[in-house]
């Protein structure tokens, strides 16, 4: 019984995921932050961090976690536009959020809020690739 609770979360795709989860966290806060002390905006530099993450999370989670190996420009296009779709409400989500704890609750970390939004999205984004974007091959 608990072999199977073990392999069912400590599998290749679940590990995987969480380095590549944790990587791409670490290119969104790193360039936020180097977007904020160069004097952006947090609105802004989120929104920019977003897009670094982004682009360095479909090329991890399609290659090396959920293995769609396939490159055709049809199917790649298509696991694009649905990876930013769905990339594109949790981003939404997380600006939201963070305006929601700097702005409306005051909290003047607003860093400590990036980290805090960043784990509800982490496994959002988990969630809507498994079931949504790389299910033919998961």
């Amino acid at each position: 019984m608990v072999q199977r609770i073990w392999n069912k979360f400590f599998n290749r795709e679940n590990v995987s995921y969480l380095v590549f989860g944790v990587l791409t966290t670490l290119a969104d806060w790193i360039s936020y932050r180097m977007m904020r002390l160069a004097g952006m905006d947090y609105r802004l530099a989120t929104a920019g961090a977003w897009a670094v993450a982004v682009l360095f999370a479909f090329v991890t989670n399609k290659l090396f976690v959920f293995g769609s190996l396939s490159l055709r420009p049809a199917q790649v296009w298509k696991e694009f536009v649905a990876f930013v779709a769905c990339r594109v409400a949790t981003g939404i989500l997380t600006l939201i959020a963070m305006m929601v704890m700097v702005d409306g609750m005051g909290i003047q970390n607003d860093f400590f809020c990036k980290v805090v939004v960043s784990v509800l999205s982490l496994v959002m984004n988990y969630v809507l690739s498994k079931w949504f974007i790389f299910k033919q091959t998961s």
